[in-house]
């Protein structure tokens, strides 16, 4: 009888719980993602001239208070969101090219993991290469970030003798260049295509062909 009493003593409490409203620091990260993501979606189609707090919140479905809570203006939100949507970015593309056998692998699985990342992300570029005047802390944060990850990754295969074109003092401008190569290729046959279009598989081919001939 005591078990029994105990149990439905814990079942309430666990309907309590299960009830209670969150706080507001429970409730930010979720709350930020949604204005994250929907600040996305709006500088993505209309350029960050045009995302105002006001389009921001009605996309995210929230009032214009609540976003208040977590960012102190336009601009505070501006400086965060290349660096937040770039960090899915690496993301994605971590996990493609995990279990790469060597570096060419690992770039061709990137290559198109960017690409294919760009699927459900149509306004990254717009994101990207406009903040570089609306909100140039964001500009150099994602670079930053980008840079090292692709620099530590062929330092490591240069080490591992899986380059052997280049000295390690050249691999930040050898990582320039493939990075170039993503957003020009992307402008030629992606970029104002239909909806979900793709990178073309011989141009795929192509480039590898180069990365192949360059790096050995």
């Amino acid at each position: 009888m005591i078990s029994s009493d105990n149990e439905a003593v814990d079942k309430l409490n666990a309907q309590g719980r299960s009830r209670k409203r969150l706080t507001r620091e429970e409730r930010a990260p979720d709350a930020r993602d949604q204005i994250f993501a929907a600040a996305a979606k709006v500088v993505g189609e209309h350029g960050y001239a045009a995302a105002s707090i006001t389009r921001i919140t009605e996309e995210a479905g929230m009032a214009q208070g609540t976003f208040y809570l977590y960012f102190s203006s336009r601009q505070s939100l501006f400086d965060e969101l290349l660096p937040h949507v770039g960090k899915d970015m690496l993301h994605f593309v971590g996990t493609r090219v995990a279990g790469a056998q060597d570096i060419l692998e690992m770039e061709e699985r990137g290559f198109r993991a960017f690409f294919e990342f760009l699927g459900p992300n149509p306004g990254f570029f717009r994101i990207l290469n406009e903040a570089e005047v609306a909100a140039p802390k964001a500009h150099e944060e994602h670079f930053r970030r980008t840079v090292s990850h692709f620099v530590q990754a062929l330092e490591l295969a240069l080490q591992a003798g899986q380059i052997r074109n280049f000295m390690r003092s050249e691999i930040e401008t050898l990582v320039y260049v493939l990075m170039a190569a993503r957003s020009y290729l992307y402008m030629r046959y992606v970029k104002g295509q239909a909806t979900g279009a793709r990178l073309p598989e011989e141009v795929i081919k192509t480039y590898m062909r180069l990365v192949r001939s360059g790096l050995n």
